[in-house]
């Protein structure tokens, strides 16, 4: 018989602090998710009852993986954003992806790389020696940037998505 799953949450960053997402999130989450700059490369901008179900669905995995997506937000309290590791699918294989959405007015500072960064660093600590992937639209150059920052190149297309070819950048992450 197995215990409870053991939670994980990124180390906090210069800027940046991670926690678990909650039923509280939901009206910065909403805004998030219902922004359709930041949503652009979604088949559409998320409806407040679609950001509820997000919101439910990273509580479940956070139960069953011990990590999702996380809440950033800074220092003091200011939310950002989302980011974490999730399994996802990539042409019908397992793969852990790191995940990122950044409010929009707080775009191009960074803060993506910096989120995803921390969440490499905890990769490197609980998985490694493994891949780790970000799956993006192929016109999602901002997302690209990122991955690339990261040290990602791309090692893929993802044919299985019912809607578009996705990208897969990825990179091998060494136990630190």
């Amino acid at each position: 018989m197995t215990g409870p799953v053991r939670r994980l949450l990124p180390e906090p960053t210069p800027r940046l602090r991670f926690r678990e997402m909650t039923a509280g999130d939901l009206d910065a989450m909403a805004e998030l998710l219902g922004d359709p700059e930041v949503m652009a490369y979604y088949p559409a901008p998320k409806t407040r009852s679609e950001s509820a179900d997000w919101i439910a669905r990273m509580r479940d995995r956070y139960e069953s993986h011990g990590h999702a997506l996380w809440t950033i937000e800074t220092h003091d309290g200011v939310f950002v954003g989302d980011c974490g590791i999730t399994w996802q699918s990539v042409n019908e294989a397992p793969v852990l992806e790191v995940g990122y959405h950044v409010h929009r007015s707080l775009q191009r500072q960074g803060l993506a790389t910096e989120a995803a960064r921390a969440c490499v660093d905890l990769v490197a600590r609980e998985f490694a020696p493994t891949l780790l992937t970000a799956i993006i639209h192929p016109d999602n150059t901002a997302s690209r940037r990122v991955a690339e920052n990261l040290g990602m190149t791309h090692i893929d297309d993802d044919h299985a998505h019912p809607w578009i070819v996705r990208t897969v950048m990825g990179m091998q992450v060494s136990p630190r």
